[in-house]
């Protein structure tokens, strides 16, 4: 890439830093100007950023780090203002194909095991890529992965009164 590219870097990268911003924090509006301040971001350092092996990496990884920041602040905002009305919720997760009750358990963990399972298992990302875009070792994020994965289980897995109803 060179350093004309960056229109193009940004069309074809957009969406997918969007989608994992908004699966990181939970709110379109937050996940939008995340973006936008990784391109900022981005763009000040296009001309060393597009010589790298991989410029998403670097975006993502500005993209975790500005997500990672500022989530304490974030949840004591989403608890004081109840922020997003469920319908609105709704239409954010069908555009970003994500289903509500997954959303919601997502939502509930950690944020850095959030962010694992988010890059490790929406985005498709080896242990590695996720270690180096969470500044941790591979063994950190499987730690992270599993427990995240485990709670999801437990937060969406039918309690017994449902499945003595459904049988």
């Amino acid at each position: 890439m060179g350093p004309n590219d960056f229109d193009r870097f940004v069309g074809e990268n957009s969406d997918g830093l969007l989608r994992t911003a908004y699966l990181m924090v939970g709110d379109l509006h937050e996940a939008e100007d995340l973006v936008q301040e990784t391109l900022f971001k981005v763009a000040s350092r296009w001309p060393r950023v597009s010589r790298m092996d991989n410029p998403v990496a670097y975006a993502r990884r500005i993209l975790v780090n500005l997500a990672l920041h500022g989530s304490s602040k974030r949840s004591r905002n989403r608890g004081e203002l109840k922020a997003t009305p469920p319908a609105e919720t709704a239409a954010q997760a069908a555009h970003l194909d994500v289903d509500d009750q997954l959303f919601d358990a997502l939502a509930a963990l950690p944020p850095r095991q959030r962010t694992a399972l988010v890059l490790r298992y929406f985005l498709d990302l080896s242990a590695a890529e996720v270690a180096a875009a969470l500044s941790c070792s591979v063994g950190t994020v499987k730690s992270s992965t599993s427990r995240g994965l485990k709670r999801l289980e437990e937060t969406l897995r039918p309690t017994d009164h449902y499945r003595s109803i459904a049988s």
